[in-house]
């Protein structure tokens, strides 16, 4: 599964878009570039069924060159068992806990800070186990362009606690993964996290 066509041409003309609006000095280049990033807008709205404004707010917020977002997610076991938050803004579904990497974060300091924010575990980042194209893996499509980075990460400290972004915190075996949260996790990607915790000498995952 991969992102329908559309939304790849929309993205590839938000991409040229924002990088002409970036490096171009001339008045009527930029007239034809933020037409084009109006352009890409439409496709995304035409095709989701969003609103105009709404779209073309989130895409004006993509500032610079473009360059994939960066997504960054923790895996942590205890006892052979997994760490999954259930997310209050998706139905109640299951995920790694993590997130969006923030600017001055480095990776591993990003997803320390998610794993503690969304569970109340403290945490240490051992090792980076896959870097993923999530436009590869299967996930539903969405605005961005992103990478996903996966951490294996152990338990420091902290206990149990829910968040304004969770719901709940618990640790599952292999086989009693709960119903996961498609855009933020995906069943085969679970399973790969607990083959790289049955064999900690593997190399990193990439693409």
């Amino acid at each position: 599964m991969t992102d329908p066509k559309w939304l790849e041409w929309a993205r590839r003309i938000q991409a040229i878009a924002r990088a002409g609006l970036t490096y171009t000095e001339g008045v009527f280049d930029r007239e034809r570039y933020e037409r084009l990033q109006t352009i890409a807008a439409e496709i995304m709205a035409g095709y989701t069924g969003a609103d105009m404004q709404t779209v073309r707010g989130l895409l004006d917020k993509d500032l610079g060159y473009p360059t994939p977002k960066v997504d960054v997610r923790g895996a942590v076991f205890r006892d052979g068992k997994i760490l999954l938050v259930q997310e209050a803004l998706d139905n109640n579904r299951w995920t790694l806990p993590g997130g969006w990497a923030d600017i001055y974060d480095t990776p591993s300091e990003a997803v320390i800070r998610e794993i503690c924010e969304e569970s109340g575990f403290h945490t240490r980042a051992v090792k980076l186990l896959a870097v993923y194209d999530k436009n590869k893996q299967g996930h539903p499509p969405g605005p961005n362009y992103t990478y996903k980075l996966f951490f294996r990460c152990e338990i420091v400290s902290g206990k149990p606690r829910s968040s304004i972004e969770t719901n709940g915190i618990a640790f599952f075996a292999a086989d009693e993964i709960p119903e996961l949260s498609p855009g933020r996790v995906l069943p085969h990607q679970i399973a790969r996290m607990f083959e790289h915790y049955h064999h900690p000498d593997w190399p990193t995952d990439f693409d």
